[in-house]
């Protein structure tokens, strides 16, 4: 059985890679996710944990990024319309 002394290390690693995976899905996921796992991170000084806080913060940063790109295209559909989109053949 794992130490309890790796269980926050462990946690925050898997919670890191899955916020950089739902930063491209769902950006605020991502970005809960990211937080969540920084929180986890800091409660320890292990070698695990330092890469793990690492990765959070690559997945607080991508979900931040692409939450930001959502909101653009989402004002900018609302704005202009998907009319006024240029006509291109799909065959």
């Amino acid at each position: 059985m794992a130490d309890k002394k790796e269980d926050f290390g462990i946690v925050s690693y898997v919670l890191g890679i899955t916020s950089i995976v739902f930063a491209f899905f769902s950006s605020f996921a991502g970005l809960v996710l990211g937080v969540i796992g920084l929180v986890f991170s800091k409660k320890q000084k292990t070698e695990l944990s330092i890469k793990a806080k690492q990765l959070n913060i690559i997945g607080i940063v991508l979900s931040a990024i692409m939450l930001v790109i959502t909101i653009a295209v989402t004002i900018y559909f609302t704005t202009k319309g998907i009319g006024n989109l240029p006509n291109i053949p799909l065959a």
